[in-house]
């Protein structure tokens, strides 16, 4: 196979000090899928943004197709074949299909946008790579895994050969992950060459030719796919051995800690995403809920910790009823939360690590009448809360926004757990972080679980799920449509076929408790 793309001794340093990339080394044949793995903070996603014309290297080179490649920003980079799907799409909801793929790039018949040209060359690509999507339907109305396809329609529309995804599994159900890597392997058998970046190593295995591994900015290794193992991978990327699994003992669960009873959610556009749910968790108990993203899941949490308003139904909490109870008020009795967004609604990336983890104490830090709190306290309290955790950072005064996304979802998981809560609920907590910050995490949420409180989990991670959870909600359109006893040994494909809506338990509308 012929080489593609040559980045040769890539070095950047941001302003602030970070060494982002040291010397790195990625060589990627023509019409190969290259996985690119490393913990958070490796350089994977600096190292992209170099290619994509979205960062410039401080020194190094980059070939492409033989010649030196030299961009400055993203157009310039689609010019010369090169296109990239970011984990989060980049789409217009309100527009159609075919009007999102044209964008910047419509045909025209003389002043006037030519609709139907435009539609046939949706049409068209979609046939060859087997991306069955209907160009006029509105986005907003689709689901993730059709949101994808629009991505990757925008990217081959615009003549690209090297295709860079951002952790393209990371909200797909098993069976929308099946038809990715029916259309990615379509792809590299026209040619194409993909560089797929993930943490999910069994997804590696099962797709990808040769894999490179970064760690703290510099190249490791690069390796044929065949031959190479999970574990063997694991400690390229974290430097030791990593358990991919959780050792978990059965617990038998104890009295009633949280009970969500007939609960409807209307979200801002008066649309009902929480139809009627009920639950059920008990002390020593983790019950996950499992749905394709936009079903109902980070709503319901919301809803139950106070940030979304509970239009009718109950939500108690060791046999009080919270249900209008402020954010504050929830927090102080009990309910703790990792919310979905570390960055938009789980931190405050400008302040320090040591103002995150007590953001959320500062009134019970406060002594005497004037209301003092004492600093050097809390920070000793903090500096044990880094050890603990093991956040890996200069000093506690580093800002958050200067961590790797695993140093700061430890950040967010450590606050919350050290308030002592009765009840986590746990929104994605190990979504975009490598597996050495994982295993840390489930360590920590069985070991919360097996303290004698609970935890809800959301994740679209479903090994994530089934490693972790006693009992699985599932939910589809606001709605549970199936309780399952993990303790039954429940499969992968079992839960996706709820999640689509393929499966349904019990009779609409029945509620679940356990």
């Amino acid at each position: 196979m012929s080489e593609l793309l040559r980045m040769e001794n890539i070095r950047k340093v941001y302003p602030n000090g970070v060494v982002a990339n040291k010397d790195v080394n990625l060589r990627v044949n023509k019409g190969e899928i290259h996985a690119l793995m490393g913990e958070n903070g490796a350089g994977k996603s600096t190292l992209m943004k170099i290619l994509f014309g979205l960062e410039q290297p401080d020194e190094g080179e980059i070939y492409f197709k033989g010649d030196r490649l030299q961009v400055s920003n993203p157009a310039q980079a689609i010019q010369k074949g090169i296109g990239m799907v970011n984990q989060h799409f980049m789409l217009v909801d309100n527009l159609s299909v075919y009007e999102n793929v044209i964008l910047g790039m419509e045909p025209r018949s003389g002043v006037f946008i030519n609709r139907t040209q435009a539609i046939k060359l949706v049409e068209e690509y979609a046939e060859k790579f087997n991306l069955r999507i209907t160009p006029t339907d509105i986005v907003e109305n689709l689901s993730v895994s059709q949101k994808q396809k629009i991505e990757l329609l925008k990217v081959l529309t615009r003549g690209s050969e090297l295709i860079i995804l951002d952790e393209p599994t990371a909200v797909l159900t098993p069976q929308e992950t099946d038809e990715l890597f029916q259309q990615l392997t379509l792809l590299k058998e026209s040619g194409y060459t993909i560089v797929f970046i993930t943490h999910k190593i069994q997804e590696v295995l099962a797709i990808c030719d040769q894999i490179t591994v970064l760690k703290k900015g510099k190249t490791v290794e690069t390796l044929p796919v065949k031959g190479a193992t999970a574990e063997g991978i694991s400690k390229l990327m974290v430097g030791r051995d990593v358990l991919l699994r959780v050792e978990k003992e059965p617990k038998v669960p104890g009295e009633h800690l949280l009970k969500v009873k007939d609960i409807t959610v209307y979200n801002e556009s008066g649309v009902r995403v929480v139809d009627k749910v009920s639950l059920s968790l008990k002390r020593n108990q983790i019950i996950g809920i499992a749905g394709v993203e936009g079903n109902g899941q980070s709503e319901l949490a919301d809803a139950i910790f106070g940030i979304m308003t509970v239009s009718s139904g109950t939500v108690d909490l060791k046999g009080e009823n919270l249900t209008r109870e402020t954010i504050g008020s929830r927090r102080n009795k009990g309910l703790a939360y990792i919310p979905e967004d570390r960055i938009v609604t789980g931190s405050a990336t400008s302040l320090s690590i040591w103002e995150n983890l007590f953001a959320d104490k500062i009134e019970e830090k406060k002594k005497g009448k004037l209301g003092l709190i004492n600093l050097r306290e809390m920070k000793n309290a903090a500096s044990d809360l880094i050890k603990l955790f093991n956040i890996v950072s200069m000093n506690q005064e580093q800002t958050l926004d200067m961590l790797s996304g695993g140093n700061m979802q430890k950040v967010v998981v450590a606050r919350e757990l050290s308030a002592n809560p009765e009840v986590l609920l746990a929104n994605q907590p190990t979504r975009g972080i490598d597996v050495g910050a994982q295993e840390f995490i489930w360590q920590e949420l069985v070991k919360f679980r097996d303290s004698g409180k609970g935890v809800i989990l959301i994740s679209a991670d479903l090994n994530e799920l089934l490693e972790l959870s006693d009992i699985v909600l599932v939910m589809h359109k606001g709605k549970v449509v199936a309780q399952l006893d993990n303790t039954q040994k429940i499969s992968e494909d079992e839960v996706g076929l709820y999640m689509l809506g393929v499966k349904t338990q019990g009779k609409e509308g029945e509620h679940y408790e356990s």
